[in-house]
């Protein structure tokens, strides 16, 4: 953990004790005697247009960025005094149906994507909260694939039963398959040609890039504080579609009593049935069909 996020706890701890380290949603109250003044609504005017964000994004990115509170219809109010037209986001249909896992750790996608140069996300996601863990590093490689793994095990607050990746080597490398084994984790690439089996952690990288890398200067020496600042403030703070406005941490403690310890999570896990997988897709299914032979 970020000594930034431990120095939040600790202040709230000092301030209202064990309570303080609950939950506390920073998602504003109702206020519509909320005074706008001309510099705040020059910098509300101004996220619309420099990062097109609707009402309810630019509300969030208010309190997270500035720490201020306004109603949506405060807000609503700046776009009409100043003409602002609401944003068009058009969205194909698609012909996947989305689905979600039941309970907390049955899947959680794994990916990486380039921030910058030498400068490389590596992005875990649960498919049934939205709970993400987050790193940066150099390069793509299996040794921080081993490393981020560690990360996710001791950050994601439930067992994880199966990680989902697309086919990248830096997942298939024989000691990041066989830590995995080690773990009880089943290993679930993706087949090629199907990137809308690991849509919800590009979805949620695509976030990072437009909400979180657009306000940070990629050079500085904090950026990985700042990171950890933004994965507890997507995972506690920040209000998620999917689950109707709840964050991932709102949405795990409803499933809390659903979700399984880690004796019953990895009771299933089958030694027997897991093997080193290639990422090469042909090659791998020769193998396979090889093995059911034998």
């Amino acid at each position: 953990m970020a000594v930034s996020s431990l120095r939040k706890w600790w202040q709230r701890y000092q301030a209202s004790g064990e309570s303080g380290l609950e939950s506390h949603s920073r998602r504003p109250h109702s206020s519509p005697a909320a005074k706008v003044d001309a510099e705040m609504e020059a910098l509300i005017i101004g996220l619309r247009k420099s990062r097109n964000l609707g009402a309810r994004r630019l509300q969030s990115e208010l309190l997270r960025l500035h720490d201020i509170s306004l109603s949506l219809a405060t807000i609503h109010k700046v776009f009409q005094r100043n003409q602002v037209k609401p944003v068009k986001r058009l969205r194909k249909k698609s012909e996947f149906v989305r689905y979600e896992r039941p309970v907390p750790g049955d899947r959680v996608q794994m990916d990486t994507c380039k921030i910058g140069p030498n400068l490389y996300q590596y992005t875990s996601i649960d498919d049934c909260t939205r709970y993400r863990v987050l790193r940066l590093y150099k390069r793509r490689t299996a040794a921080n694939t081993l490393d981020f793994i560690d990360a996710i095990m001791e950050e994601m607050p439930f067992p994880i039963q199966q990680i989902q990746t697309d086919r990248g080597r830096e997942f298939f490398a024989a000691k990041v398959q066989k830590k995995l084994m080690d773990l009880g984790i089943k290993f679930r690439p993706n087949k090629p040609g199907s990137p809308h089996l690991n849509g919800k952690v590009e979805r949620s990288q695509k976030t990072d890039k437009t909400e979180f890398y657009v306000a940070v200067d990629l050079s500085s020496e904090e950026l990985d504080d700042l990171l950890a600042e933004w994965q507890h403030y997507y995972n506690w703070d920040r209000p998620h579609g999917a689950h109707k406005g709840k964050t991932p941490m709102e949405r795990y403690v409803e499933l809390s009593e659903e979700t399984p310890l880690s004796e019953d999570a990895y009771a299933d896990y089958e030694p027997s049935k897991e093997r080193i997988q290639e990422a090469n897709y042909k090659l791998d299914l020769e193998l396979a069909r090889l093995k059911r032979s034998l």
